[in-house]
């Protein structure tokens, strides 16, 4: 057995400067996550929506969204023509890109970004489909992800 006690943080290699920025990043963009999530949920509310289904396509290297349906109940209803603010992080700044988006392009940008957050590349090779449901009552975005794959038996 190893003695691993004389390890310390301070003994790990530093990290690089690419390193460092992208753990920044990524943290920037946790938190405009859920500020941009609270900000479309509140927008939503305010408009009697209270659920919002994505449908979503891609294989081949392409995907995109299909389908976007907003709902007040069980009825479906024309999505609210509000704007919101959204912030965006970009690379290497440490204050985020912030602009004013249509209540549906918001919810397009969050679509994207659950994708990228849960399921990097869902659009190369065979691909993926699904579904990303804004729950506005719940407060949740639930993600029914199906995956394709190729198979070959000998």
């Amino acid at each position: 057995m190893n003695d691993t006690s004389d390890i310390t943080p301070e003994s790990a290699a530093p990290l690089s400067d690419w390193e460092t920025k992208a753990a920044a990043q990524a943290k920037l963009e946790a938190e405009l996550f859920t500020f941009n999530k609270a900000a479309l949920f509140n927008a939503l509310a305010l408009a009697s929506v209270t659920r919002v289904v994505v449908s979503f396509d891609g294989y081949g290297d392409s995907g995109q969204i299909e389908n976007v349906e907003a709902q007040a109940g069980d009825e479906p209803i024309t999505m609210p023509a509000a704007a919101i603010e959204i912030a965006e992080a970009v690379w290497d700044q440490a204050q985020p890109k912030r602009s004013s988006v249509s209540i549906a392009a918001a919810v397009e940008s969050l679509s994207y970004d659950v994708l990228e957050r849960t399921h990097c590349g869902w659009e190369n090779n065979d691909g993926a489909y699904g579904d990303i449901i804004f729950d506005v009552a719940e407060g949740v975005i639930t993600l029914d992800y199906n995956e394709r794959y190729t198979s070959s038996e000998n």
